[in-house]
């Protein structure tokens, strides 16, 4: 295909994808398909009156659909942030604001990374960086209980039939533990949180624990809390760890109830993905700044064509003493988020902060991210089409793509509180 059948094939594809996601309401989730595969794949009778149907947001009726040539170019731009993150210039850089914990490469490259982008007018936008991206097992399952009411979910359907997302995590884990152990016999996992069982999105949990155990690796589900190390071994409830699949957002092991674990990775008597160094090098905000630098990746001698990519993560800087008045100024065009942050936590919209919120972002601990529009998807409530803000999130291994899926919602950030919203599979189109 010449330069210019390709161009003009992304611009119908790009026009399909804007109309379907404005004016297509058939509602393709097939909620009881989608509850007897989440209570297979649990092995409890229970598990979808239990901990779905007490999550009414947690899921969207519809899906999202996006133009093909789209969908890889975020592909590109995530190349692009991991051929960054081998330099020895950017990691110099990353890790002179990191700690102590997370100095050391010891191997494993972070499993279930989160590439979240908002889709405006002019394309995908970076935002942010997530090393303990929470929702990839339950949006495996829901992208493959969907009804074929159109041709483009059709299609979809059959591409995701092709791809085993089953056999892919367990080669993730497996890789991650060789990374570091060798051919070392597989040990036990432990999928480890705060207060797991609280935890809105333990439903997933369940899930990786028995796709993992089908594949004949023992896992657990433990609290943090629960952890004891001793004699060079860690333990939960007795049962020794090897491995740890950590959603933790304590990223360095720092709060005093996670002292055991600190402890268990400072002595190598765990692999943990993603661990501290994965986070330093990818999800701490402030990189953000330095990725979005097109003078800083220029004197670090990166290809042009790597920062063409990187141009689409909007401009971020540190807030300091010395720029936030000039920032307050500009604040009806930035994003406030914490450096530290996950989840939308702390997380403001320049236009909506007050000044008693601002007294204590302009202290510092913060980015200023320029506003970056999320696309929309429009859904029926009530007989009514109402629009809903999405982002995209791309769950990816060693720079490759895991699973696509869409988050729909009302608000500054994304949440599960929104009628209407909740995780939709996304279908190229």
């Amino acid at each position: 295909m010449d330069q210019a059948l390709a161009g003009a094939s992304a611009t119908v594809s790009r026009t399909a994808a804007e109309q379907l996601n404005k004016g297509c309401f058939c509602v393709t989730l097939d909620r009881a398909a989608l509850c007897r595969a989440l209570v297979r794949e649990a092995g409890d009778p229970e598990f979808c009156a239990n901990s779905i149907e007490t999550r009414p947001h947690l899921f969207s009726n519809v899906p999202v659909f996006l133009p093909a040539a789209v969908i890889s170019e975020m592909a590109g731009i995530v190349a692009a942030i991991e051929q960054v993150a081998r330099m020895p210039a950017y990691r110099k850089a990353v890790l002179g604001w990191a700690p102590e914990i997370a100095q050391e490469d010891r191997g494993p490259i972070g499993a279930f990374m989160g590439y979240d982008f908002h889709l405006d007018g002019e394309g995908p936008r970076l935002i942010e960086i997530n090393t303990n991206a929470g929702g990839a097992f339950l949006n495996a399952l829901l992208a493959r209980a969907q009804l074929a009411c159109c041709g483009e979910v059709a299609a979809g359907l059959e591409m995701l039939e092709a791809d085993d997302f089953s056999a892919n995590v367990v080669a993730m884990f497996r890789e991650e533990w060789r990374r570091r152990r060798g051919d070392r016999a597989m040990p036990r996992i432990a999928i480890v949180d705060d207060r797991p069982e609280e935890q809105y999105l333990h439903p997933e949990f369940v899930l990786a624990r028995e796709m993992l155990l089908r594949a004949g690796i023992d896992a657990i589900i433990a609290d943090a809390t629960d952890l004891a190390y001793a004699d060079g071994r860690l333990t939960a409830g007795g049962l020794e760890i090897g491995m740890i699949y950590n959603r933790l957002t304590d990223f360095a092991f720092a709060q005093p109830e996670h002292a055991a674990l600190f402890a268990a990775y400072r002595d190598d008597a765990v692999v943990v993905t993603p661990g501290p160094h994965n986070h330093a090098l990818f999800a701490d905000k402030r990189n953000l700044t330095l990725l979005s630098d097109q003078e800083t990746l220029k004197s670090w001698g990166v290809p042009a064509a790597v920062r063409d990519r990187l141009a689409t993560i909007p401009r971020t800087v540190l807030v300091t003493p010395e720029n936030a008045g000039a920032l307050w100024q500009a604040r009806k065009d930035l994003f406030f988020k914490p450096t530290g942050g996950h989840g939308g936590k702390a997380v403001y919209r320049g236009d909506k902060v007050t000044r008693g919120v601002w007294a204590e972002i302009a202290k510092g601990g913060y980015v200023a991210q320029a506003f970056a529009a999320p696309g929309e998807r429009a859904v029926l409530l009530d007989g009514a089409p109402v629009a809903r803000k999405m982002d995209v999130r791309l769950y990816t291994y060693g720079g490759r793509i895991l699973l696509a899926a869409a988050r729909l919602y009302q608000g500054q950030t994304t949440n599960f509180r929104t009628p209407g919203g909740g995780f939709a599979p996304v279908f190229g189109v």
